[in-house]
């Protein structure tokens, strides 16, 4: 059994709230030299992109030395560069800080603001944005919200502890509320619990139903509706990737602003930040597992369709 080899610390500062690219050099493999693993290694950016950042310095090892192009390969070995930042749209909605202490940070994230850096979301993120706005560089995710959905998300400040709180949500101890606009159906028998097999496949963008036993529990409530919407109050039991979503949808009441559930729709130009999902993470509710404090948080967010935006007009 290989012994498990501590990480060393970053010895490249953070670049607009985003971490540096950490890459350990595999123990098995045929490369000659640190150059040759990274270009195969990193076939989208391009052999003369790999080029360029070794030329440039970019590529250091755990001391901050510049790793050269003709470095021997050496298994196990760490070495870290900055990723060109993708060209993204700023975000033009705030975070709004909910409660912060020493130890954690909560916020209430709008929508189309990401959580942490993902494929073309990395500086405009939340996690990022945080990162810059508070000066809280340590600062880390303990869960995550989607891109599309508002609400209430939880940060760690101090690196220790962050598996302390990340614990929390794998162990369901953690009460969560949100809260949805959706199709208004007089005969959907409301409140139910809804519980069902939900798996999302590697590639696809979608998550589905399948026969079997449940993996995903929402309990659905009806809180007020008028003419043909109404609002809901979702508390999801046991989860899966997109249950909320796929739930509603089950139930003949999809979320509206939607663009997965019931049909994939053709993504919105960058920059289109109209009709956005009418999901809402509304309440988080824990005993903090550091301080033991209990801590009840409430998004102060509406939902746009409910609200009157004229944007969501005839739907």
């Amino acid at each position: 059994m290989r012994r498990r080899t501590r990480i060393p610390p970053s010895p490249l500062p953070q670049r607009d709230g985003v971490d540096p690219v950490r890459v350990r050099l595999p123990f098995e493999g045929a490369w000659s030299t640190v150059r040759e693993h990274l270009v195969q290694r990193l076939t989208g950016a391009g052999a003369g992109v790999v080029d360029g950042m070794f030329e440039a310095g970019l590529i250091v090892g755990a001391d901050g030395t510049a790793v050269a192009p003709d470095a021997a390969y050496v298994p196990g070995m760490f070495v870290w560069f900055h990723r060109e930042l993708p060209d993204e749209v700023p975000v033009p909605f705030p975070l709004r800080v909910v409660h912060r202490d020493e130890h954690i940070v909560v916020v209430d994230k709008p929508h189309f603001l990401a959580t942490t850096p993902r494929g073309g979301h990395v500086a405009e993120t939340a996690l990022a944005r945080l990162r810059r706005e508070l000066g809280i560089p340590t600062l880390t995710a303990a869960h995550r919200l989607d891109r599309l959905t508002a609400g209430l998300v939880l940060f760690t400040v101090r690196p220790e502890e962050r598996g302390t709180y990340q614990t929390l949500f794998r162990d369901r101890r953690v009460r969560k509320v949100y809260e949805a606009v959706a199709p208004y159906d007089p005969t959907l028998a409301l409140p139910r619990t809804v519980r069902s097999r939900i798996i999302k496949e590697r590639g696809t963008l979608t998550a589905r139903e399948v026969e079997g036993e449940p993996n995903a529990v929402s309990r659905v409530e009806l809180i007020e509706h008028r003419a043909d919407l109404a609002r809901y109050r979702l508390v999801p039991g046991a989860g899966q990737t997109h249950q909320l979503r796929v739930h509603m949808n089950a139930l003949g009441v999809p979320i509206l602003g939607d663009p997965l559930y019931p049909v994939v729709t053709d993504p919105v130009p960058a920059g289109d930040f109209r009709r956005p999902l009418q999901l809402l993470a509304r309440e988080l509710e824990f005993t903090d597992p550091v301080t033991g404090r209990a801590h009840v948080f409430r998004s102060g967010r509406t939902l746009t369709a409910w609200s009157g935006d004229p944007e969501w007009a005839g739907q």
